[in-house]
């Protein structure tokens, strides 16, 4: 979650049980956000959770002070290379029905379409197998997984652009008046409706805003 920090609350009111307290969330900081390049010494103190390294993470600071185009950058070309590899995957398989399609329905009628039923007929699909196989074959950080299927099979653009707008908005965002911004469901209309909403809130931030990343 990303967290938009009144401009009166005290960096004391970070702490695990001020968060709980001050946002009604509880969480851990998560080093989410990349700091700016050129970020001098003295600004160092209105970050939080700055780590070493290039680029410098940190679980926020300032807008100004947070490098959110270069995050979206990054993600957008790791997404590219995720996308190609996936083609190769898949490749000459039907496109498979989404994971939420059967959430969904499982969800509707627990009784007569059980859990462990849905996930059977969701994992039976041939694009799924796929993709399970490859994952089990090659396991390391970054392969295509079948959670993001649906993005995939928007297409190499929507899947990149998917992926570097998540980079900066995470999975929901509270605002500095506290409002909840989230997800109706997994599904991609529902998860960019979402980003469309947070990044509206994004350009509407002062650069002297602060962000925070927790993950719940």
């Amino acid at each position: 979650m990303i967290v938009c920090l009144p401009d009166e609350l005290p960096a004391a009111a970070l702490t695990a049980h001020h968060r709980d307290k001050h946002f009604g969330v509880t969480g851990t900081l998560t080093p989410l956000f990349w700091a700016v390049p050129q970020l001098r010494l003295w600004q160092r103190q209105q970050m939080i959770g700055l780590r070493k390294g290039r680029p410098a993470s940190c679980a926020g600071g300032p807008v100004r002070m947070l490098d959110l185009q270069g995050m979206r950058h990054a993600a957008a070309v790791g997404a590219g290379i995720r996308y190609q590899i996936w083609q190769q995957v898949v490749h000459g398989t039907r496109p498979a029905t989404p994971w939420p399609v059967f959430e969904t329905r499982h969800l509707t009628d627990p009784d007569r379409y059980p859990f462990d039923t849905a996930t059977a007929d969701f994992h039976a699909q041939p694009r799924v197998n796929a993709m399970r196989m490859h994952a089990a074959a090659t396991p390391s950080p970054g392969q295509p997984g079948v959670g993001e299927l649906e993005m995939y099979q928007a297409g190499q653009m929507a899947y990149q652009h998917y992926t570097a707008t998540s980079a900066v908005a995470g999975d929901a965002m509270l605002t500095a008046d506290g409002r909840k911004l989230a997800p109706a469901s997994d599904a991609l209309t529902h998860r960019v409706t979402y980003l469309e909403e947070a990044l509206r809130h994004l350009d509407t931030l002062e650069p002297g805003q602060r962000l925070l990343a927790v993950t719940l």
